[in-house]
């Protein structure tokens, strides 16, 4: 990567998405996030745009300033979601389309305005989240984890698309890492999770960090259309 590589990164406002940019500023990249309400920190090649993720004029005029901005983007890294464990007896509609409309919806408005940049220079690395939750068809996480599985499939069918414009498309699906979003999840089901991966821990920001650096490195220019699950899940 050369030293005006930019990477925008979704939902930086803290946890995993505050560690990434901290985590890419370090390594001299240019960096770009965004959440609904405003960051906590500066750094001085950082810049932070408040919006929601699934709105398609806020998206498209981020994406215009970027473009006016820096003329080009680099990496895009959709790390915003939101979740709900409910059954699904108990999910109300409104929490549906809530997390429907940010984890899909939001991931797809952001991937195709960041192709829309990247074609332009023949290159760009696109690094979407899912989670374990998809193949381990986790009981009271339906919305959450039919969200996360259309991700997937977005990745998939977006790597065939981009792949003659040299833009990789891949996913990471991390475990349970000590954030918010599993904060109000009740410890023996977290517990029952962990226990069903090979490697019975937590997940780590370290852990993330290390398999969205090995796919945007330049010798991972033939991987697309991937999908890692952390811990040995399958």
């Amino acid at each position: 990567m050369h030293k005006d590589t930019t990477v925008l990164i979704t939902g930086t406002r803290k946890g995993i998405g505050k560690y990434l940019v901290e985590h890419y500023i370090n390594k001299g990249f240019r960096v770009i996030g965004c959440s609904r309400n405003k960051a906590d920190y500066e750094f001085e090649k950082y810049k932070h745009y408040c919006l929601d993720i699934s709105d398609e004029t806020s998206v498209k005029n981020m994406f215009m300033e970027i473009n006016k901005k820096y003329n080009r983007l680099d990496i895009l890294i959709n790390n915003a979601g939101v979740a709900s464990m409910n059954h699904s007896l108990l999910t109300p509609l409104k929490t549906a389309h809530k997390i429907i409309d940010t984890n899909l919806i939001g991931t797809f408005l952001f991937c195709r305005e960041a192709a829309r940049l990247m074609q332009r220079n023949k290159f760009g690395r696109i690094i979407n989240f899912v989670t374990v939750a998809v193949p381990l068809k986790l009981a009271g996480e339906a919305i959450y984890s039919a969200s996360k599985a259309a991700v997937l499939n977005l990745t998939q069918i977006m790597a065939k698309e981009l792949g003659d414009m040299n833009i990789t498309v891949n996913a990471i699906g991390p475990t349970p890492v000590k954030t918010d979003l599993i904060r109000s999840i009740p410890k023996p089901k977290i517990d029952n999770l962990i226990n069903s991966q090979s490697i019975r821990r937590f997940g780590t920001f370290e852990d993330i960090s290390n398999i969205t650096d090995f796919f945007i490195k330049s010798e991972s220019d033939f991987i697309t259309g991937q999908v890692l699950y952390l811990g040995g899940v399958t």
